[in-house]
């Protein structure tokens, strides 16, 4: 007899392992994503225009291919500012906000590549990120 409480206790224990190992990631997979919309503005350099604009494509492009940011909302527009130096403005929601602080390789390098195509402006670095709430959804 005891040995069948022994081998119960034993097996009772690895079944507990088993299963606590298996509902971990589910566990931690129900952990929700905290959405972070930012407003970027990009200072473009003279002659860097359609470059820098072909840059910001690829890279919603890629992070979109990576999940790393919502489908919506998402809008790029350019401008003009001190008369002749272009500018864009984009609106762009990260999956969860600590997505930009921990950006993979390939989004590193799109932004290595960004900060050769654009210049400071009145006091402001050549890409400007600010942190913004959506009001209409």
């Amino acid at each position: 007899m005891k040995n069948h409480i022994r081998l119960f206790t034993v097996l009772l224990t690895v079944f507990l392992i088993a299963a606590f190992s298996a509902w971990r990631p589910a566990l931690a997979q129900q952990k929700k994503d905290v959405p972070e919309t930012v407003f970027i503005t990009y200072h473009a350099k003279a002659g860097s225009e359609a470059e820098l604009e072909k840059v910001i494509t690829r890279q919603w492009t890629v992070a979109r291919q990576m999940n790393l940011l919502n489908p919506a909302p998402h809008v790029l527009v350019r401008g003009v500012e001190e008369g002749d130096k272009t500018f864009f403005v984009e609106i762009a929601e990260w999956r969860d906000e600590n997505i930009p602080d921990h950006a993979p390789p390939e989004i590193q390098m799109i932004w290595k590549e960004m900060n050769t195509l654009v210049e400071s402006r009145k006091g402001r670095p050549g890409i400007d990120f600010i942190q913004v709430a959506l009001v209409i959804k």
